[in-house]
C-alpha cells in the first residue's frame, strides 16, 4: 500500500445534492484516492482519522486542504 506524504486534497463530489450524507474524495500528493461517505453534519475530524488510520500515517504529519485552504477536524461538510 503505497503511503500518503504531504497534503491530500478533499474534494466535494456532489456539491448540488442536499441529502443527508455526502461522497467525499481524499487524494494525496502521490495520487492514491481514498472515497468516503460521511454526513453533513459528521466533523471532519472523523474522516480525518480513518484515512490516516489506513495510510498508516500519523494525524500531524499531514494536512488537509480543500481549495487551498486548510482544514480543521471540527468542521463538518455543511460548513463553508
Amino acid at each position: 500500500m503505497s503511503e500518503a506524504t504531504g497534503q491530500p486534497q478533499e474534494e466535494d463530489k456532489k456539491p448540488n445534492d442536499q441529502s443527508a450524507h455526502i461522497n467525499l474524495k481524499v487524494k494525496g500528493q502521490d495520487g492514491n484516492e481514498v472515497f468516503f461517505r460521511i454526513k453533513r453534519s459528521t466533523q471532519l475530524k472523523k474522516l480525518m482519522n480513518a484515512y490516516c488510520d489506513r495510510q498508516s500515517v500519523e494525524i500531524n504529519s499531514i494536512a488537509f486542504l480543500f481549495d487551498g485552504r486548510r482544514l480543521r477536524g471540527e468542521q463538518t461538510p455543511d460548513e463553508d
